[in-house]
């Protein structure tokens, strides 16, 4: 952690909906006139697209399930170096993984490949991260100990199925039976090394469907905000101090279900997350120039 230098991590699964957080935290970060260096965990991976299918076919053959979720799938000594170069002095080192066509116009890479490396943005404010592993420790790395602020995004798990076989069928062109292999395989990596990451989470953003999510691999659509809640939970409130009654007077149909728990309407998650972490971020900003005195 840096006083000088903070890093805010989002982290989630595959298809948990990191992507959107981010899109509200820029827009956080835009009203505050915040200049954030912005990294893709999805750049921290090992293997471009091809290397990755031959790594998994080869390792399927040894017995070995190699996925984006593990230690073997990432190259975790770069991301280290990034959060402890960037809590030392702002600085280090990125690069984007790029995933369709459009994003491979942007960048004048192919789908499927890297970025070069390249230098973060001089001068930044804060670094945010949105990835698999923000928060992850492990016998050999701690990122969580780097990241001043620490975003979970976890759906209740049928609905994390449904939204990533959606997402791997209309935007990758996988059948819904690659999807469901793809989540089988990946199960013993998930639970060792995304979802305890939830535990060490400041605030974690959950999305709970009301209609029925018993079979995930049948679904036919993926629930709607308007047929989900979410609940907001907030780990430490001694660290933060929410208020949460002015979280409730301002979100309609809001409720407490704990003292550190907030359920809000799913089509409100968006506000909510904008009314918290509005005064969170200007605490971080604020701290920067007494501490490079």
């Amino acid at each position: 952690m840096s006083k000088k230098h903070p890093i805010i991590a989002v982290t989630g699964s595959s298809g948990a909906g990191t992507s959107s957080v981010k899109a509200a935290f820029e827009h956080i970060f835009r009203r505050q006139g915040a200049r954030a260096a912005i990294v893709q965990g999805d750049g921290f991976h090992r293997y471009d697209r091809g290397q990755m299918e031959r790594a998994m076919e080869e390792g399927g053959r040894d017995g070995r399930h190699i996925t984006h979720f593990g230690v073997e799938g990432n190259l975790f000594d770069e991301l280290d170096a990034l959060f402890k170069s960037y809590t030392r002095n702002g600085s280090g080192r990125r690069r984007f993984y790029v995933h369709n066509d459009t994003e491979g116009a942007a960048h004048g890479c192919p789908p499927g490949s890297f970025t070069p490396w390249e230098p973060l943005p001089r001068k930044t404010d804060l670094l945010f991260y949105e990835g698999l592993h923000g928060g992850l420790v492990t016998e050999g790395y701690d990122f969580a100990r780097y990241v001043d602020l620490l975003i979970g995004v976890t759906p209740i798990i049928n609905l994390e199925w449904i939204q990533k076989i959606h997402r791997d069928k209309d935007v990758r062109g996988y059948s819904a039976e690659d999807a469901t292999r793809m989540i089988l395989d990946r199960m013993h990596d998930y639970v060792h090394y995304i979802t305890p990451q939830f535990s060490r989470a400041d605030i974690n953003f959950q999305r709970v469907p009301t209609v029925d999510t018993a079979n995930p691999f049948g679904a036919v659509q993926i629930p709607t905000n308007d047929e989900s809640f979410t609940v907001i939970h907030i780990r430490d409130r001694k660290k933060f101090r929410p208020d949460f009654l002015y979280l409730l007077e301002m979100i309609k149909d809001s409720f407490m279900s704990t003292p550190y728990t907030i359920v809000v309407p799913a089509g409100k998650t968006d506000f909510a997350m904008q009314l918290i972490m509005d005064p969170i971020i200007k605490t971080l900003l604020g701290q920067r120039p007494a501490a490079k005195k």
